[in-house]
């Protein structure tokens, strides 16, 4: 096999990341946040509002497997919510406010964000000699902040982010968006991923070779699935990559 390049998932495959949104507290911060806006709201109403939205984005898609915008959930929380002095504060501010909730409501909720060991050092070598993407079903708002806090914003391009799609792996897609951002045939390709069903079968319909990363998160196990090459700890895709290279 020819390999010219590798897409990657993020979560759960590069970053180890975990986060709680059902803590009480999120919603607390982002209703106090809320406050210096000018919008009150209690912590059960925000909690409430922003699952509704959330399921209403989805609903009203139309996708397979849609993706809602986390940003567009505050923003239609602060549109009709909005008071009088909401609507005094300074334009750039009233734009951003959507956004700055969503990061708040991101950090509020973030547990832990870090590299699984080894994956700097793999990408290290693998930068020079192959065209690297990643795709992810995240939000821009959060995704993006995420890897350039772990030290890898500038290992891909382009970056797929489901938000900004409007639908989730396993819709073939995305990555299909991925492939035809680094210019390759799915023959040319590896795909790198730690979920059976969203990875690993979405990358196999079309056409792509899989390596699963079997780490703390995701889909393990999915009938029918089964991934072409499996791996334990990060460093192993050297091996991997070796492997598919002599078929």
């Amino acid at each position: 096999m020819n390999i010219r390049g590798l897409i990657f998932d993020i979560n759960g495959t590069l970053v180890d990341i975990n986060t709680n949104e059902g803590n009480e507290v999120i919603y607390q911060i982002v209703s106090n946040f809320l406050t210096y806006q000018g919008i009150s709201l209690n912590r059960q109403v925000v909690r409430d509002l922003y699952f509704q939205i959330m399921k209403e984005h989805r609903s009203l898609s139309g996708e397979a497997y849609p993706e809602f915008d986390a940003v567009g959930v505050f923003r239609a929380i602060t549109a009709s919510h909005a008071s009088d002095f909401t609507r005094t504060l300074p334009s750039d501010k009233f734009e951003q406010l959507p956004l700055m909730l969503a990061e708040v409501f991101r950090a509020a909720s973030l547990c832990r964000l870090r590299l699984y060991p080894g994956v700097k050092e793999v990408l290290d070598q693998l930068r020079p000699q192959y065209r690297l993407t990643a795709l992810s079903d995240a939000q821009r708002a959060w995704a993006i902040p995420e890897l350039y806090a772990v030290g890898l914003l500038d290992y891909f391009a382009p970056i797929i982010i489901s938000s900004d799609l409007g639908y989730r792996k396993p819709d073939i897609r995305i990555f299909q968006r991925a492939l035809d951002g680094i210019g390759l045939n799915p023959s040319e390709v590896l795909f790198v991923g730690n979920d059976m069903y969203r990875d690993i079968l979405g990358a196999q319909q079309l056409g792509l070779k899989t390596v699963f990363f079997k780490s703390n998160q995701g889909d393990q196990q999915r009938n029918g699935v089964e991934a072409d090459y499996i791996i334990y700890h990060f460093s192993e895709l050297l091996n991997a990559i070796q492997f598919f290279k002599k078929r």
